[in-house]
Order: structure tokens, then sequence, then C-alpha cells
């Protein structure tokens, strides 16, 4: 199977739990509360890979100021 373009990586819900080191319910109820990037594939989720690269991003706090 050939491997897919990083840019292109769908991920696992399991998948996100664990770069995120959280669990796997915290995923869940991010995503069906429409504040982590995902979308659902035949009612299972998944998540692009850039997106929650974006997200963690968004995500992160400037210790001079504040979010960024």
């Amino acid at each position: 199977m050939p491997k897919e373009q990083p840019e292109l990586e769908i991920m696992t819900l399991p998948e996100v739990a664990a770069l995120l080191k959280v669990t796997e319910r915290t995923i869940y109820r991010l995503a069906g509360a429409k504040k982590i990037p995902a979308f659902k594939v035949g009612g299972v989720w998944r998540f692009r890979k850039t997106d929650i690269e974006a997200w963690i991003n968004s995500q992160s706090v400037d210790t001079e100021g504040g979010a960024r």
C-alpha cells in the first residue's frame, strides 16, 4: 500500500489522542463540540494531520503576552 503524502495524511481518533496525550473520550468530545477540526467517514471521526497541527499552533500560549 503506498504511503500517503504528509499533507494528505488522515488520522484516526486514537492516533490524535496519542499525539495530544489525552484520552480518546476527550478527542471525541472536542470533535463533537466542533472545537477541533474533524470530519466523519461512515460515522467514524477522522482528522487531517495538517489541520491538527494548525489547531495545536492556534491553541499555543505565548509566554510574553497571552494566546497567539
